[in-house]
């Protein structure tokens, strides 16, 4: 799909008059948030970003629940948190909100981060878990005035996110297993799945 098309598509719900929240889905490594970033720049004052990513629970946190090996899996975010920030964004009351931002060079989100002025008419948000319809993540899809899910080449997906990996420090016989083996591998697959969910399913971008 042409890149261009994606933007008229969001300048679209930028233009409506009203708050306006786009998701953009898809499993660990296919792109979301470049795609997110490079909308969020063309639209410019127009519109925001804010991850998912930044409700990752503290690394201590995880550590003390004994979940820190499965970090990125769907119990390893504040869900609820998220989904309330959701609510906060749409009700656009008269003040700044802060949302936080997960650092990857520190492997922590970083709290109030990000702000999200009330004059701003779109706010692009993306993560993994968007379209999941379990627990507290199945508040997330109602908020959603669109929503858009990567589902790349599968070969592509998994170059990029073991470059990933060995670029943020570990091994490349370490990042393969991860992605191949691993919880990067049960979460993309969890994360596919959930791809019928959304408004606009895009394989590629031009």
């Amino acid at each position: 799909m042409r890149f261009a098309d994606l933007v008229e598509r969001a300048r679209v719900l930028a233009g409506s008059g009203e708050r306006r929240l786009l998701g953009i889905a898809g499993a660990p490594g296919s792109g979301k948030s470049t795609l997110a970033r490079r909308l969020v720049d063309v639209l410019g004052g127009d519109a925001a970003l804010v991850g998912m990513d930044g409700f990752h629970l503290a690394q201590r946190e995880l550590a003390r629940l004994g979940i820190a090996d499965r970090k990125g899996a769907p119990d390893t975010f504040d869900g609820p948190g998220y989904a309330d920030l959701l609510v906060r964004l749409r009700a656009r009351g008269p003040d700044v909100v802060y949302a936080p931002e997960f650092r990857r060079e520190i492997e922590e989100p970083v709290a109030c981060a990000v702000p999200v002025p009330p004059d701003v008419p779109l706010v692009v948000t993306e993560g993994n878990y968007l379209l999941l319809p379990h627990g507290s993540w199945r508040r997330v899809r109602p908020m959603l005035d669109e929503a858009w899910f990567l589902l790349v080449d599968e070969e592509l997906r998994v170059r990029r996110l073991v470059d990933r990996h060995v670029r943020f420090g570990r091994s490349p016989a370490e990042a393969r297993e991860r992605v191949l083996n691993g919880t990067d591998h049960h979460n993309a697959r969890l994360v596919n799945a959930t791809h019928a969910g959304a408004d606009l399913v895009i394989t590629e971008v031009d």
